[in-house]
């Protein structure tokens, strides 16, 4: 990994208007120095929380790190808190933490797993996060069998045909 840039930031309300999240706004001389708009993925620590995060842009300029509930309950911070963060370019950048549940799935379907990996690494991420956000060791099981059966058949992994 790259030298990690550290800084302060407040957590901030914000993000997009259809997801109200949290974000960690990264100052101008800190992108310049991942990379300026090049660098889109990082890897550091939110008050020492490992992390992994795409780095967004805002509108008029500038970039942000979108921070979910769930990484923000782990990292025991919360909106208006100021947090220490470091983060470097990602080395890996398409990298995609896969689910179990969903490896298994794939694995057992060569056809979706081919599928699977024609799509981009965002599209990919997003797919593995709707698999592991299940609460219930169930709902994921479920959810891995039925974005594996839709990437088997050709069809969209998002939409119910």
């Amino acid at each position: 990994m790259d030298t990690p840039c550290v800084f302060q930031a407040q957590l901030e309300s914000g993000g997009p208007s259809f997801m109200p999240t949290q974000l960690v706004v990264v100052p101008p001389l800190v992108v310049a120095a991942l990379g300026g708009k090049a660098a889109k993925r990082v890897v550091g620590t939110l008050n020492g929380y490992p992390v992994r995060l795409g780095l967004l842009p805002l509108a008029g300029g500038g970039r942000y790190l979108m921070v979910n509930k769930d990484i923000c309950r782990a990292a025991a911070i919360q909106i208006g808190q100021h947090i220490t963060v470091s983060i470097a370019p990602d080395p890996h950048p398409d990298a995609v933490d896969v689910p179990q549940e969903l490896a298994e799935a794939l694995a057992a379907w060569p056809e979706a797993e081919q599928q699977f990996s024609a799509y981009s690494a965002s599209y990919r991420r997003a797919i593995a996060q709707h698999v592991a956000t299940g609460k219930l060791a169930e709902t994921r099981a479920r959810r891995a069998v039925e974005m594996a059966e839709r990437l088997a058949l050709g069809r969209n992994p998002f939409r119910k045909e």
